[in-house]
């Protein structure tokens, strides 16, 4: 059973029971979707694309890293982990769905600080710290973008059951 599948509990209900789309019941934690809402929910943002999203950005840093890329990025602009599609879902339609759950509360707090760690590459390497750059890549930036991007399969996962 993966992390959000231990959080969110997807559980079968009575179709004429008025608690269809969300109970509380005892245990906060517990997420409770009629099959109709799951699907709507999936379709309102598509959690493959942002784990792509967020690959395709581990590789323009790599690129930026070893000098093969001439893209200029803004270590301001990408601490913004509002601005990505991910963070406005977060901050949206996301929240309003899922942001009573402490799973989602970690989600938010994890893709926070993949920004934070992806600006701070950024800025060690124009700075001309390349090899503090490439340290906190390969550490906190990568560890931080692994969570995000297995929070998100979790909760994918977790929809989909």
């Amino acid at each position: 059973m993966g992390f959000f599948s231990r959080l969110f509990k997807l559980r079968e209900q009575d179709p004429a029971s008025p608690d269809t789309t969300w109970s509380f019941e005892d245990n906060a934690s517990e997420l409770v979707l009629d099959p109709e809402y799951m699907t709507t929910l999936m379709t309102e943002f598509d959690i493959d694309a942002a784990i792509v999203s967020h690959d395709n950005f581990k590789l323009r840093l790599q690129r930026m890293l070893e000098g093969t890329s001439s893209e200029v990025l803004d270590p301001a602009q990408i601490g913004q982990h509002e601005q990505c599609p991910l963070g406005q879902w977060l901050q949206g339609d996301g929240r309003a769905a899922l942001g009573q759950y402490p799973a989602f509360e970690m989600l938010v707090a994890r893709h926070r600080y993949f920004h934070q760690q992806a600006a701070q590459v950024v800025e060690l390497s124009r700075s001309g710290e390349h090899e503090k750059a490439l340290q906190l890549f390969l550490g906190g930036y990568r560890h931080a973008s692994n969570q995000v991007t297995l929070l998100l399969k979790e909760l994918r996962r977790s929809l989909e059951h």
